[in-house]
């Protein structure tokens, strides 16, 4: 195989490579927080159904990312393996963007939003799982890959925080809910040309000397490895906790701690405000005490951090906002360790297969983080049963503010403690990898 040529990229380049993540991230947000909202509030929708549709279409999407993983391995291009697929992105999600976020006259219907849902979902997955599969191979470096990734999710949390901005801003200017989507819309529709054109022209990319045909059995052989296992459990509880964050925030604020809408898409920015702390944090953790052990004790530290956000009272704002932003630290620690894990895993199947295959590995990870965020969108059915109002949060019994509370609060613990009681155990450390590393280049060498 072509190794990076540069295992320590500069800054600058790094940041050109993250720069795709602001329009991305600027999606990803309001498909878990907006979207929903706007559509059973705002289009008027029932939540029960919006929610259906929102899972039904995540559970269809996990299926694109075997195929997309397969895909990009056999992609052999001018430009490399995985960056024609982030340019074929642009056109697949600008225009389901554009439909989604501006639904023509206002109006909408249960077809409608599952069609145009099912096309955004395709067009992001290929850009997300271009991404993080090029990534992987910018650098052989156990360290260096955190570093890559730490600037990945950097720039996904300053696309959240751009595109929480801007409905904000619209809301005080006196914009509505349709106003404030349609605004985050044209943001994503105008940056994505713009900021992966940019990638694509400055950042390089290694690609493989052999072509991989990897079939549904190359995936089955993927669960064989311990390693594997262990980071697809992970990221499957890790998604499900700020799945469930981003999908009731909204009414949790609204409804039990007594917020108005302004307070509360605050609070939701400063939990991803701190995601820019948590983004260099961990990175500078993983290099001290190993990227798993940093991995379960953002696990134990987000839990934690759960519990204040329960405990602060009700209509107290200071206390709030200090919770969610000792929620927010923890909160990406997966985006930037998993992933490079995962890179690390991919030497290791390397060394025992004799291929490259970036890309399928990828889309399991890919899949699995869709499963949490999925099974996320469940949460809106027992609220419902519970009685839950949504088009009056005045007007809510006890028993639909204590399931809420449950689901917003008490399920997230539990799921963040498992995950990081699965992930303690991983097998592929430091030494391990640098071992398998020179392993590899010897056998390059000689062949």
């Amino acid at each position: 195989m072509a190794t990076a040529r540069t295992v320590r990229h500069s800054n600058a380049t790094l940041a050109a490579f993250a720069a795709p993540c602001l329009p991305m991230a600027a999606l990803g947000l309001p498909l878990v927080v907006h979207l929903p909202h706007f559509y059973a509030q705002s289009i008027g929708l029932p939540l029960g159904t919006v929610g259906l549709i929102f899972l039904i279409v995540r559970l269809i999407d996990i299926g694109f990312d075997p195929i997309l993983g397969s895909l990009m391995d056999r992609t052999r291009t001018k430009l490399g393996r995985f960056k024609p697929w982030l340019v074929a992105s642009i056109v697949v999600m600008g225009l389901a963007t554009w439909m989604l976020f501006m639904p023509p006259g206002g109006k909408a219907n249960e077809v409608f939003l599952g069609g145009w849902l099912l096309l955004v979902y395709l067009g992001f997955s290929m850009s997300v799982l271009a991404q993080t599969s090029w990534a992987s191979v910018l650098s052989p470096d156990y360290d260096q890959r955190s570093r890559i990734y730490g600037f990945w999710t950097t720039g996904n949390v300053i696309g959240i925080i751009l595109v929480l901005v801007l409905p904000v801003a619209v809301s005080k200017m006196g914009g509505l809910e349709p106003a404030q989507v349609s605004i985050m819309g044209w943001f994503i529709i105008v940056l994505l040309p713009l900021t992966i054109g940019l990638a694509v022209w400055r950042v390089p990319e290694p690609v493989p000397d052999k072509p991989t045909h990897g079939n549904i059995r190359d995936y089955l052989d993927f669960l064989k490895l311990a390693a594997v296992r262990r980071l697809m459990w992970t990221d499957l509880l890790f998604g499900l906790a700020p799945g469930i964050t981003g999908a009731l925030a909204l009414f949790y604020f609204a409804t039990v701690k007594q917020m108005d809408t302004f307070h509360a898409q605050l609070l939701i920015f400063f939990y991803f405000a701190a995601g820019l702390v948590g983004a260099s944090l961990w990175t500078i953790v993983a290099t001290k005490i190993g990227k798993h052990r940093a991995m379960a004790l953002a696990g134990v530290l987000f839990a934690v951090s759960y519990v204040g956000v329960f405990l602060a009272p009700a209509g107290n704002f200071t206390l709030q906002a200090l919770s969610m932003i000792g929620v927010g630290i923890p909160f990406c620690a997966n985006q930037v360790l998993l992933r490079a894990m995962l890179a690390d895993v991919g030497d290791e199947d390397r060394l025992l297969s004799g291929q490259d295959r970036t890309g399928m590995l990828f889309a399991l990870l890919t899949a699995t983080n869709k499963v949490g965020y999925a099974l996320a969108a469940l949460t809106f059915l027992p609220l419902g049963m519970a009685g839950f109002d949504q088009a009056d949060g005045a007007r809510q019994t006890a028993q639909a503010l204590d399931m809420l509370t449950i689901l917003f609060v008490g399920l997230p613990i539990a799921v963040l403690l498992i995950a990081s009681w699965v992930i303690y155990s991983f097998p592929l450390d430091k030494e391990r990898q640098q071992q398998i590393r020179a392993q590899l280049e010897a056998r390059d060498k000689a062949g």
